[in-house]
């Protein structure tokens, strides 16, 4: 990482995150050209795991490339200054790198989905997902749920975090308070 001041290697805020994040950025090689695609996932047993379709670009991208990046960031606000290029914006960002297996054991692929359930939808359905509904499912297309877990080889994260006496709000100007 070029900014080492900046890179987080607190596990457990890493964790926290990831478990919080709502959208992560899936990124996949097609013959050079890049393809990302935005996905709801959940951070389990240190794993992603997200789902898509069993037909389509995506799952097509992955039986071939199974190498990806996934990456995940939130912003928390400008932070302004009265020297320009010391204006800078509060985030932090994990990127993980690794392969993506399709998840071929319904046992896992139902805890992953009640895993997603829960992270998005907590307390919304009053018993849990079974076996036979994952199994079974099929979109309005008539396509399958394919569940897919990525396991990181390599994760880094970084962060600029907010600093509450410099954050921007609109109409400020400079010099005033």
């Amino acid at each position: 990482m070029r900014r080492q001041m900046n890179e987080c290697r607190d596990q457990e805020k890493i964790n926290l995150f990831l478990n919080h994040a709502r959208i992560g950025f899936l990124g996949l090689s097609e013959e050079n050209q890049p393809y990302v695609v935005p996905l709801n996932f959940v951070w389990y047993n240190n794993k992603i795991y997200f789902h898509g379709a069993t037909e389509g670009r995506k799952a097509d991208i992955l039986q071939v490339h199974s190498n990806v990046c996934f990456t995940v960031c939130e912003e928390y606000g400008t932070m302004a200054h009265t020297v320009p290029a010391h204006t800078s914006t509060a985030y932090l960002s994990v990127m993980l790198f690794g392969k993506v297996a399709r998840i071929s054991n319904l046992d896992e692929g139902t805890e992953a989905m009640q895993k997603m359930l829960d992270k998005y939808v907590p307390g919304y359905y009053n018993r849990p997902l079974s076996r036979n509904q994952v199994e079974k499912y099929r979109s309005s297309m008539g396509s399958a749920t394919a569940i897919f877990c990525l396991s990181p080889e390599d994760l880094s994260a970084k962060e600029n975090p907010l600093d509450p006496d410099r954050k921007f709000v609109p109409g400020q100007r400079a010099g005033e308070k």
